[in-house]
């Protein structure tokens, strides 16, 4: 009897989940913030889908390697700006003109409803939004995520301004400690819709400054730009620009810069990567993030100071492009020949890929 008891107990404790696995991947509400938590690899990624769907955080063993600066989400709230990762659209960086161009026609923008503004308007004007939905907050076995929805065509004065009706809808998936961005937009319109869209993520290392930092880019072109930051239409090759492109010490330049003809694995991802002493970041673009813009100002050029007048140098900005700056009207300019666009009642999705490493 003892002897069937004892097989009984073995029998039963191999049979159940070990807490370890069970365990490894949470997701919650905090009041207005979603949190991804991956136990194991001891990340914690949060997002506030109130001001932006913005990701503020995503810390890796007590560090956050994402810059935002605000004291808190009441700060942040009250004062909103371009940190963490933000969502920008429905066009990413400058556009030429108050004005955008597709299938052959320009759309000029209503400038006194005040969602655009400038000469070289910038970033369009979703990245702040209060309008994000939160569809689902899951964890399984293998990741946790969030998922949220934003209904472009529900609202009158973002209509105006880009008359194509269509939903974004954004996973963020927290998975072996690597974090996942995944971006799905449905065209609703009876047009072809150009896709313009693109993050401006934040990044920084936490063991050494910007003056230690190396990166990899993973691009073969240069664009070069006009005094407008503009593309002029002419490229050249990286090492033109880049004397090691994949190990340019940072202190050397000041970025504000766009590159393509990204150099693609065998899954068709592109590769980008900083480093500091011993953390590093690796972002992995998709398929159809056709560009990177690389901005990272540095301090000893003149007139140069971080976002918003912040002064802390110590970031970068990896961002992925669906196409390049200005890609709708240098496309109709014959400029740029791979501005992506959407078929009526169709889909467009892409991925990218944040892997921390050395922490």
């Amino acid at each position: 009897m003892k002897h069937f008891v004892f097989t009984f107990v073995v029998l039963i404790s191999l049979m159940a989940p070990s807490p370890a696995s069970a365990q490894q991947y949470a997701s919650r509400r905090n009041g207005e913030i979603v949190v991804l938590e991956d136990t194991k690899n001891q990340t914690t990624v949060s997002i506030l889908p109130a001001v932006g769907n913005i990701v503020f955080s995503m810390k890796v063993k007590g560090q956050d390697i994402l810059r935002w600066p605000y004291a808190s989400v009441e700060a942040f709230k009250g004062q909103p700006a371009l940190s963490g990762i933000p969502f920008v659209g429905p066009w990413a960086n400058r556009l030429d003109e108050q004005a955008f161009y597709a299938n052959g026609k320009r759309y000029a923008f209503d400038m006194d409803l005040g969602n655009v503004r400038g000469a070289i308007p910038i970033h369009g004007f979703l990245s702040t939004t209060d309008q994000w939905q939160v569809v689902e907050v899951k964890a399984d076995a293998k990741s946790a995520w969030v998922t949220s929805k934003l209904e472009f065509f529900k609202q009158p004065i973002w209509m105006k301004q880009f008359p194509f009706a269509h939903t974004i809808q954004i996973t963020h998936r927290l998975q072996d400690g690597v974090l996942e961005v995944l971006t799905k937009i449905t065209n609703m319109s009876a047009e072809p819709m150009p896709v313009a869209v693109g993050f401006h993520p934040y990044y920084k290392l936490t063991d050494s400054t910007r003056e230690e930092w190396t990166i990899s880019v993973g691009a073969r072109k240069h664009w070069k730009l006009a005094a407008t930051k503009i593309p002029t239409g002419e490229t050249e090759p990286i090492e033109n620009f880049f004397t090691n492109p994949q190990a340019a010490a940072l202190k050397e330049y000041d970025l504000d810069d766009v590159f393509s003809d990204l150099v693609r694995d065998a899954q068709g991802r592109a590769h980008m990567l900083v480093k500091g002493k011993h953390q590093q970041l690796e972002i992995v673009l998709g398929p159809n993030w056709r560009s990177i813009v690389i901005w990272s100002p540095n301090p000893t050029a003149t007139g140069r100071s971080g976002q918003g007048g912040q002064s802390d140098p110590n970031f970068i900005a990896f961002e992925p492009m669906a196409g390049i700056t200005d890609a709708m009207n240098l496309a109709h300019k014959g400029l740029y020949k791979e501005l992506q666009s959407i078929p009526p009642s169709g889909t467009w999705d892409a991925s990218f890929w944040i892997k921390p490493s050395g922490f």
